[in-house]
């Protein structure tokens, strides 16, 4: 389960089941609906699979992101890697 926050100004909750099959990631929502995400590894983290909204990245420490598309928020397990240093 991963923490979510669906729909404008909608509260965090530990409500969303987490699906991975390859790098297809489906977050589903406590209502029925769902949001599918290809994980990639161009340094963006995750892409939307489907729809035109673009999804947004956001770190928020060293083990976690905050992933926001269309008026739907995540909260996510990730391994953030380091820069590289010129």
């Amino acid at each position: 389960m991963a923490d979510c926050a669906i729909g404008p100004r909608a509260a965090w909750s530990r409500s969303c089941a987490v699906e991975r099959s390859g790098d297809l990631l489906t977050l589903r929502h406590p209502g029925g609906g769902f949001r599918r995400f290809h994980v990639v590894t161009d340094g963006r983290g995750l892409v939307a699979a489907d729809g035109s909204e673009q999804a947004a990245v956001t770190v928020l420490g060293k083990d976690q992101i905050e992933l926001s598309i269309g008026e739907d928020r995540y909260r996510l397990p990730a391994t953030i890697a380091a820069a590289a240093k010129p």
